[in-house]
């Protein structure tokens, strides 16, 4: 008797709680949802349907698990690997983990979702920045930027010069006229110029530059960081 009631209260599996959280996924899914993505430039060909607010208050249920988190992102749906971001544990990331996700980004909400909640709490974050940036895939180098945007927003105590150093970085991205490297770009530039004042006089010089450039994507992407620097 006593061993059939520990065998009856082990804990799930990682398998278990992975297959209940997709069954849990299945049964958010709306179809208003699902109709909308693509007005956000998100495919829905892998997507059920599901709200993020949705996915977080799943997220929440389940806890922090990255056995749970490889499961759910293996499964390659696109609401499965929100919920991989959130479930997701930084201690855990190695850099063949953040390497092998990176380059399985297809669109813009699971590279930012990931970046934004999961990789940039990881100290392997700063390492990753410009090898993503460097890539050709149009995602993978949306998730340099993205990463860096995210260290800028999240990141305390960092040397200006730990910044600073994206500058030529940022620059050099800027002549990518991909629509989601571009924004991604943009989005860096103006988080770094949220930080110190020597950071800010910084990006604030580059962004005139850009706005300056005979390139049009360049010429963009300092117009865009531009507009979304206080003054």
């Amino acid at each position: 008797m006593k061993r059939r009631a520990l065998a009856q209260a082990a804990p799930p599996t990682a398998e278990a709680i992975a297959t209940e959280a997709m069954a849990g996924l299945k049964r958010l899914a709306n179809k208003k949802v699902l109709a909308g993505m693509s007005r956000f430039g998100l495919p829905s060909d892998k997507a059920w349907g599901v709200s993020v607010g949705a996915i977080q208050s799943l997220a929440k249920k389940l806890g922090r698990s990255q056995e749970v988190a490889e499961l759910l992102w293996k499964t390659d749906v696109y609401e499965a690997r929100l919920l991989a971001a959130f479930v997701g544990e930084p201690a855990k990331l190695t850099v063949a983990v953040m390497n092998r996700w990176c380059a399985d980004f297809d669109n813009w909400g699971v590279v930012d979702t990931v970046c934004f909640k999961l990789f940039d709490q990881s100290s392997l974050a700063w390492g990753r920045v410009e090898p993503w940036a460097r890539q050709s895939g149009e995602f993978q180098r949306r998730g340099g930027f993205v990463l860096l945007a995210c260290l800028a927003a999240h990141a305390d105590d960092v040397k200006d010069e730990d910044f600073l150093r994206y500058l030529p970085l940022i620059e050099w991205g800027a002549t990518d006229d991909r629509n989601f490297v571009r924004k991604g770009v943009s989005w860096a530039l103006r988080m770094l110029a949220r930080k110190t004042p020597k950071v800010r006089r910084a990006a604030l010089t580059t962004a005139r530059k850009l706005a300056a450039s005979n390139h049009a994507s360049a010429r963009w992407i300092g117009k865009d960081a531009l507009r979304g620097m206080k003054p």
